[in-house]
């Protein structure tokens, strides 16, 4: 197989920085010669809204290089090179018309189907030219594929990629291929297609995509936990009392009816985004930032999670969901869940750890949120206003902030909750954060895997939420009605309470901005 040496990269040991503009001085690589990044599915709404912007970003601050990068779109639409470009135009944002054109020119189409060997060597074709064209050094070109397309016809293209679209040398050359979910509906054709991909590509080529992994705030989880002596002898079931990892939409399905009902929730969210969320606030120190070590322990913590409960689950759907003609009338699909994973090992025994997603909800946000215990000896009789908790916000307004329990201000002996509060937006003003795909994108370009899937963790996931999805799929679990536009369903809330949520009344955590100073 195509990939050798130059599928390991030096950049594997090396840990992640706020911006990527600081990485360009740092050799992390010692990789050169063509770098060919082919965008399949390069007509669709993926690859306009977040694939070609990102390589865009990429462009702009210098990692993707106009003397040795070209960028190939490939989907089965008739349109030339320009009539790509143009689709393009339009998503690409904050810089001058010459700079985006200059990357456009960047780019070159090729039409053909998913499965016809005449379309793939067609692709072939132009990326030799390009690479030739170029003074490429025999056996140093890089060929990264994206699949911009639906998990059902991962087989196919893998195939007609490996069949006619390999870098011809085995040397310092390789082929990358990203993947995107859903990874599967189910362990049993998780397994399957990866079995299918895998006689195809050895894990150091295949990248399993989950954009959370590239999210700013989820990548500063690992520094946080494990640079800080702060948190060392905190995060264990000795002082934490339980842990929520959110994700709230204050829309619906909104036209993808048809699609989601066939995924729901538990599939779109809770089993790739938070659970690999859940990883890296459960999981034990590597030995090391290798990607290896870094996926072992994620591995580890997965496979220590315990049966889900249905008496710990609560799902959700709400009121208006099926009257989207492609969602059929007795859909049971949850839009929003809320279950309860428990970890079977010494630092986490007994600790519930929340996960809870839902669409038209009343609010938009994403985070993490630890809860500790309460102090012992309340002598100030504070404890009905709510415990320390630490949370972090991975969006919108990216933030982390400590509640803390402190005097009031004045005369008087009296305590109130506030909080110690890093607010990127206002500390880190003149940095732009990058978005998550710019960051994977560049990880993939790098040989870097520490932030993809590997395939046991894949499986070890799905072992968990398997049994519940079949249950769900055969309406052994329900799904509760709730109204859009509010927290979900009441049974929800009930179910925190019941896992030892305490919820701090009065207090609203409001993202401080310059005006305040």
């Amino acid at each position: 197989m195509s990939g050798g040496s130059g599928d390991s990269s030096p950049s594997s040991g090396r840990a992640s920085f706020s911006s990527l503009s600081g990485l360009k001085d740092l050799e992390l690589s010692s990789e050169s010669g063509c770098l060919s990044i082919v965008v399949l599915g390069a007509s669709g709404d993926l690859a306009k809204k977040k694939t070609f912007p990102a390589l865009f970003h990429l462009f702009q601050q210098g990692f993707l290089q106009s003397g040795e990068v070209h960028i190939f779109g490939y989907a089965r639409s008739n349109i030339s090179d320009d009539g790509l470009r143009e689709r393009i135009r339009g998503y690409l944002k904050g810089a001058s018309d010459e700079h985006i054109s200059q990357f456009l020119q960047l780019i070159k189409y090729v039409s053909g189907s998913y499965n016809s060997g005449e379309g793939f060597a067609s692709l072939n074709n132009a990326i030799s030219e390009n690479e030739t064209s170029k003074n490429n050094k025999p056996g140093s070109s890089r060929r990264l594929f994206y699949l911009a397309l639906p998990p059902s016809v991962y087989p196919s293209v893998c195939k007609m990629i490996r069949s006619y679209c390999m870098n011809p040398s085995s040397h310092s050359g390789w082929t990358r291929v990203i993947v995107e979910k859903p990874f599967g509906k189910d362990l049993e054709s998780a397994e399957e297609l990866s079995a299918q991909l895998g006689e195809l590509f050895n894990e150091q080529q295949l990248y399993r995509i989950d954009h959370y992994l590239g999210k700013e705030l989820v990548q500063n989880l690992l520094v946080l936990r494990f640079a800080n002596r702060l948190f060392l002898p905190l995060w264990n079931r000795d002082n934490i009392a339980n842990v929520q990892i959110v994700f709230r939409e204050d829309f619906g399905t909104e036209g993808r009816g048809g699609y989601f009902d066939q995924y729901g929730i538990i599939r779109d969210i809770i089993q790739n985004h938070l659970l690999q969320v859940f990883c890296l606030v459960a999981m034990e120190k590597p030995v090391s930032l290798k990607p290896e070590h870094i996926r072992d322990e994620k591995v580890k913590v997965l496979q220590s999670v315990t049966p889900i409960k249905h008496d710990e689950v609560v799902l959700g759907q709400y009121d208006g969901y099926k009257d989207d003609s492609t969602v059929p009338d007795d859909s049971n699909t949850p839009t929003f869940a809320s279950l309860v994973l428990r970890v079977n090992n010494e630092r986490w025994e007994g600790v519930p750890f929340i996960l809870k997603a839902g669409k038209a909800l009343n609010n938009r946000k994403a985070e993490i949120r630890v809860q500790f215990k309460d102090a012992p000896g309340d002598i100030f009789k504070c404890k009905k206003q709510g415990r320390n908790e630490f949370v972090i916000r991975l969006q919108p307004s990216e933030a982390m902030y400590m509640k803390l329990t402190v005097k009031k201000p004045g005369l008087e002996m009296a305590t109130e909750q506030s909080e110690l509060d890093l607010s990127y937006g206002l500390r880190y003003q003149d940095v732009k954060i990058p978005e998550a795909y710019e960051r994977l994108i560049l990880d993939t370009i790098r040989g870097d895997q520490q932030h993809f899937v590997r395939r046991d963790e894949l499986k070890a996931a799905w072992e968990i939420f398997t049994p519940l999805l079949h249950d769900i799929d055969d309406g052994k679990v329900k799904a509760l009605p709730y109204k859009p536009g509010t927290r979900g369903p009441p049974e929800a809330d009930e179910l925190s309470k019941r896992m030892g949520y305490v919820q701090t009344h009065g207090y609203v955590w409001i993202p401080p901005t310059l005006s305040k100073f």
